[in-house]
């Protein structure tokens, strides 16, 4: 009888530890969330994370962004990560780098496709976050990479950010002079853009 309270016991304490720990979410992106060339406290992830370590329930945010990340990279390293961290909610943000080198959008469509519907076997909820590229790449590729982003999100159902620096983009007060990254005073914007497809997820 003894030892049987004593298990109850220890599986009652366990159950209590993993529901008061943190729950995660997992950022996979590029420059644009590795806080490229600012304070990584200014950057958005960064500034999420101390907005969900203070929720009733808390969250903590992962970040696994690494500049100059593509979606074929992220996409191998993405089964290592889900193993490791073991997610509630992954955030995939890739695709600007495949976009700025030119690759074939169908390859940036089947690398989102396989991190979604990896990440989703592994039980997480999934929130894609799109970006757009400079204009001088024409609007033949710039639609159809927002096309990609919107398909995706579509076909497994998951959410999706548009465009990850609406009101950031085309603010030069907001953008670095590389025209590409949002300075810190722009990442706040960024953040909220973020939060308002995250937030309900984590409720």
């Amino acid at each position: 009888m003894r030892r049987c309270l004593v298990l109850l016991l220890f599986v009652w304490c366990a159950i209590a530890s993993a529901a008061d720990a943190p729950r995660k979410v997992l950022v996979l992106g590029d420059s644009l969330s590795a806080a490229h060339n600012i304070p990584v406290e200014a950057g958005w992830v960064r500034l999420l994370d101390a907005r969900t370590s203070k929720m009733a329930t808390p969250w903590t945010m992962v970040n696994a962004s690494i500049s100059g990340e593509t979606s074929l990279s992220g996409r191998n390293r993405l089964p290592g990560l889900l193993e490791k961290q073991r997610p509630a909610v992954v955030v995939i943000e890739l695709g600007a780098n495949d976009g700025l080198q030119g690759l074939p959008l169908v390859k940036l469509a089947d690398n989102l496709d396989a991190m979604i519907a990896t990440a989703t076997r592994a039980g997480a909820r999934v929130l894609l976050l799109g970006i757009e590229l400079p204009v001088n790449y024409g609007p033949q590729y710039r639609d159809g990479l927002r096309k990609v982003y919107a398909d995706a999100a579509k076909k497994h159902g998951v959410a999706l950010v548009p465009f990850l620096l609406e009101g950031v983009a085309l603010d030069p007060a907001l953008m670095q002079d590389d025209g590409l990254h949002p300075t810190a005073g722009g990442e706040p914007r960024v953040a909220e853009n973020v939060w308002k497809a995250l937030s309900p997820m984590l409720r």
